[in-house]
């Protein structure tokens, strides 16, 4: 499934202008991570989606939520980001056992 704009928590994201916006695609980069732009949002859950096999709309939520609440301000790549998400997703599915 694929997490879409109308899925999201938050309404205050700026987007781009560009409905090419080419800035959002391929893999996680060392691109610079922007937290407020919805583009890189949508991407950055997408991936993570796509890595671990099955997003749902609550788990992109859940995803969303770990972005907007507890991203450390010294993440600032698409990369670290996604790193930082595949740690919090180990951590949190090691509980479940």
């Amino acid at each position: 499934m694929v997490f879409q704009k109308q899925h999201l928590i938050s309404d205050s994201y700026h987007w781009s202008p560009d409905a090419n916006n080419k800035s959002v695609s391929g893999d996680p980069a060392r691109r610079y991570f922007d937290k407020n732009n919805g583009e890189q949002i949508l991407f950055i859950i997408n991936c993570f989606g796509e890595s671990i096999g099955k997003l749902s709309v609550n788990d992109g939520r859940r995803l969303e939520e770990l972005i907007l609440k507890e991203l450390p301000s010294d993440m600032k790549s698409e990369l670290a980001v996604f790193n930082w998400l595949k740690g919090k997703y180990l951590y949190y599915s090691n509980l479940a056992y």
